[in-house]
This record gives structure tokens, C-alpha cells and sequence, in this order.
């Protein structure tokens, strides 16, 4: 081995090793690139010590090395600070990257649901195909009602969640087709509208809204947030700008899946709401007012605390990271 050329080849590698293991704060993209010149300077180490043995230019790389390697191995931060971190940086800051998708989703959804609905009430022969009329009668004066109490309270509640929480979990993972999420979300406007329609054959439209508004409001909106998450990761392979389409989808995924566990208690608080307060024989107001207030504080959350977050330089990547956190390092 020509040790000397060996080490101008790669001199900028260990270098930049080096800088990066010695800096306080890792973004998503520096923790990868760490990792990557980790690994490789691990094998270009065991290279010269297998061919030379021991030279200056190894010892160099071995001090980069263990530098890198107290911020894999050093002492993970207080669970309750990372907690913290969490929910007031990180989580919001990745929920305010989307918000205007979000608000795209949403204007769309309530456009198709919109469409649906209206074409099937101005069509009735429409509503035939869905089934005979006994059968929607029997929907939309009873079955439509009766759905929100056939369950305990707790019982039913763990249902919704689990099952919003495992719609939205498909919209994030299956983002990068760029398909799944759209069907998803389609199928559901489709079937609302549908929904509206046969409740308002039967002169039940006022009820299709009381029901659904109280819980509806932060659960739809969660799952349009979600399809929103979905298609930006779709868009970072896409486009991923001056980044390679490798960093965009490790940096944009790890960001919005922060935001499933988000959503996963926003669900959690919907499915609470949709439990145990729309089967209660309370005013109307009262229990659209509970669902407009928790709606309204998860806009604030996205959008308010969330610019803060943002304003301070949280992206929402779990990878970054102060001097003393793990960083998982791959093979």
C-alpha cells in the first residue's frame, strides 16, 4: 500500500469526521453522514493496520473514531427532557412543515365528499345501486344513531382510535407511492358524501351533522393531516432539491413520523369524544363546543407553537441531537 497516496485520498473524509463528531448539535442529514463515515473509516482503519500496521495516519483515524463513537455510545439524556423536547419542539415543528398541505387535504376531501353527496341526492336512481330502500331506510333512521352507543363507552373508544390510528399510520408509511394516500383519503370523502346522501333521502341530514360534528372535527382533520405528511414524502423523492433523494427520505420520513404518534393521541381525544360524549343526552351545543375546542387546540398547537418551534431552528428530525444523545449506527 502507498500509504501516502492512500491518505490524500481520503484525507477529507477523516477530516470531516472529525468535525463532525467534535460538534455540540447534530441536524438528521450530519447524524447520516456521521454514521456513513464512520463505518467507512472504520474499514480504511483495519486496511492500513492490516497492510502497515501502526502509522500516524492510523492513530489520527482512531481519535475520530472514538470521538464518534462517545456520540453513539454516550449517556442518554433524562427520558423526561427528551419528553419534553419532544412535544414542544420537535412534534409541533414537523406538524407546521405541512400546514398548508393540510389545509390542501382538507379543502379537497371536503370538495369530494361535497360532490358525492350532491350527485347522489340529485340522482336518485343512484342510491338504488346501493342497496333497496328498506335497507337504507333502516341506515338512516336507525343504524346511523344506534352505531355511537351498540358499545361501551371505553369499548368503543378503543375502537375508533385503533382504527383512525392504523388509517393514519397508512397514509405516513405508504406516502413515498404517492397513491395510497389519495385512494385512502378518496374512498373515505367518497363514502361521507355518499353517507350525507341517504340521510337526506330520509330526512335525517340534521342528524348526520349533530353526530358527526362533536368527534369529527379533530378526527378528520387528523387524518388530513396525516394524507398531507403521506404526499410530502412522496414530493421529497421527487423533488428532493439540492439533496440526494436518500437524505430527503431519511430526513422528511423520520420527521413526519413524529407526527404519527401526534396523531395517535389527537385519535386518542377524538375517539374519547366520539366514546363518551356523542352517545350523551346533552345540548348540541355543548357537545359540538367540546369538539370545536379540541380541534382548535390542536390548530393552535400546529400552528402557533409549532412556528415557534420552527422559528428556533427545530425541523422535527429525531436525529438531531445535543452532545451526549445515542445515535443509532446501522450494519
Amino acid at each position: 500500500m502507498d500509504l501516502d497516496a492512500y491518505s490524500a485520498a481520503h484525507r477529507a473524509e477523516w477530516d470531516r469526521l472529525a468535525v463532525l463528531a467534535g460538534q455540540r448539535k447534530l441536524s438528521g442529514r450530519d447524524s447520516d453522514e456521521l454514521i456513513d463515515l464512520y463505518q467507512s473509516a472504520s474499514a480504511h482503519l483495519a486496511e492500513i493496520k492490516a497492510t502497515v500496521g501502526e502509522t500516524v495516519q492510523g492513530d489520527h483515524i482512531s481519535l475520530a473514531l472514538a470521538k464518534a463513537r462517545v456520540r453513539f455510545t454516550g449517556a442518554p439524556t433524562n427520558p423526561l427532557r427528551q419528553l419534553t423536547i419532544f412535544f414542544a419542539n420537535q412534534l409541533p415543528a414537523a406538524l407546521y412543515r405541512i400546514r398548508w398541505s393540510s389545509l390542501v387535504v382538507t379543502v379537497l376531501f371536503a370538495a369530494v365528499a361535497t360532490a358525492f353527496g350532491a350527485w347522489f341526492t340529485i340522482n336518485p336512481e343512484l342510491l338504488d345501486l346501493l342497496g333497496p330502500e328498506e335497507l337504507r331506510r333502516e341506515y338512516a333512521e336507525q343504524e346511523f344513531v344506534s352505531y355511537y352507543s351498540e358499545s361501551s363507552e371505553g369499548g368503543f373508544t378503543g375502537q375508533v382510535w385503533t382504527n383512525n390510528a392504523w388509517l393514519t399510520a397508512q397514509c405516513v408509511m405508504f406516502g413515498i407511492t404517492g397513491v395510497y394516500p389519495v385512494y385512502l383519503l378518496f374512498v373515505n370523502a367518497q363514502g361521507l358524501g355518499i353517507s350525507a346522501a341517504v340521510m337526506n333521502e330520509f330526512d335525517r341530514l340534521d342528524q348526520f351533522f349533530l353526530y358527526i360534528s362533536p368527534h369529527g372535527q379533530l378526527e378528520l382533520y387528523s387524518i388530513f393531516v396525516a394524507g398531507a405528511a403521506g404526499m410530502l414524502i412522496f414530493w421529497s423523492w421527487v423533488a428532493p432539491g439540492a439533496r440526494t433523494r436518500r437524505q430527503a427520505l431519511a430526513e422528511d420520513g423520520r420527521a413526519f413520523f413524529t407526527i404519527v404518534v401526534g396523531l395517535a393521541l389527537s385519535l386518542l381525544v377524538s375517539g374519547v369524544i366520539e366514546g363518551f360524549v356523542t352517545r350523551q343526552d346533552w345540548p348540541w351545543p355543548v357537545k359540538i363546543g367540546i369538539g370545536t375546542v379540541a380541534l382548535a387546540a390542536f390548530l393552535v398547537y400546529q400552528w402557533v407553537v409549532g412556528r415557534r418551534a420552527a422559528r428556533a431552528g427545530e425541523t422535527g428530525d429525531l436525529l438531531e441531537f445535543d452532545a451526549g444523545a445515542k445515535v443509532p449506527v446501522a450494519g
